[in-house]
């Protein structure tokens, strides 16, 4: 597998692929960050068994071939995704691998697998409801009373998502200082379920997950809109936090390790949804390059 062919067939994503990888310092530590519980649990390291990945068609979709095996899920089912291109990527993430497998690194099989088996056994409908009940506990929209400098913060840093997002989907958000939180009108959350409603189901696992990941359902619909970049939106869903280790002081390798771990998951789950919407696929004969 050449990573070559990948950068060409996935330009489109620079961005998103520059954040799926941390620097190397960090890419042999385990994850401190707490999963979404309705994802697997990524297995504990083990050795490398396999030499050659590749992908091939078949009949449900796309493969992973390790040598001579093909990948299966959890659940032992045939490991199938529907896009050549998202195959080619899972595919980058095992050859990726060096002399023992990390599976708390290669975040896109772990989204695959939850899509596969489904383990919590969701409907597309329920799917949904999870990712805008978010709504209620969004990060942004909750604000502080104090201390002025990061009320400002807040004001001047949020608020421009909020009514990005306000004109983008004719609705009514708001923010709110109270433990409450602000109060979404009903007609708001209609529209965003009839929005994430026109995803697959595929794609909603991914987008449940990025919401997950930053605690926000504007911030993740701003970053599928192209409207933020990764690094901007885990930016924003940190505000605070970082407001602290400004005036508090840094913490080199537990911070930084949080911030790029968080910014690979971010990545990974918006390069999932991307390559999970797409109408078409890469054709066949660029495998052959």
């Amino acid at each position: 597998m050449q990573c070559g062919r990948l950068q060409r067939l996935l330009s489109g994503h620079a961005v998103v692929i520059r954040c799926l990888c941390p620097p190397f310092w960090v890419r042999g530590l385990g994850s401190f960050s707490v999963e979404s519980r309705r994802m697997y649990t990524p297995q504990a390291e083990r050795k490398r068994f396999y030499q050659n990945v590749t992908i091939s068609q078949g009949e449900g979709g796309f493969e992973i071939n390790l040598d001579h095996g093909k990948l299966k899920t959890p659940q032992a089912k045939l490991f199938t995704v529907p896009s050549e291109t998202l195959a080619l990527a899972v595919a980058t993430e095992w050859d990726s691998q060096k002399d023992t497998i990390k599976s708390y690194t290669m975040h896109l099989t772990t989204l695959c697998n939850t899509a596969l088996d489904n383990p919590s056994h969701r409907s597309k409908d329920q799917l949904i409801r999870a990712a805008v009940k978010f709504l209620d506990s969004d990060t942004i929209c909750y604000r502080v009373e104090e201390p002025p400098a990061l009320v400002e913060l807040q004001r001047n840093e949020w608020d421009p998502v909020i009514e990005w997002a306000e004109e983008r989907y004719e609705v009514v958000i708001g923010s709110s200082t109270s433990i409450m939180g602000p109060n979404i009108p009903q007609h708001t959350r209609d529209v965003f379920i009839s929005h994430l409603a026109s995803y697959n189901i595929w794609a909603l696992h991914g987008i449940e997950y990025m919401v997950a990941q930053l605690k926000s359902l504007i911030l993740s619909m701003a970053l599928l809109d192209k409207h933020l970049t990764v690094e901007q939106a885990v930016l924003l869903c940190r505000l605070e936090e970082e407001y602290q280790i400004q005036r508090w002081g840094h913490v080199e390798w537990a911070h930084d390790y949080d911030m790029y771990d968080l910014r690979a998951r971010t990545a990974a789950a918006t390069l999932f949804v991307h390559l999970c919407s797409e109408s078409a696929t890469v054709k066949h004969k660029l495998l052959q390059d």
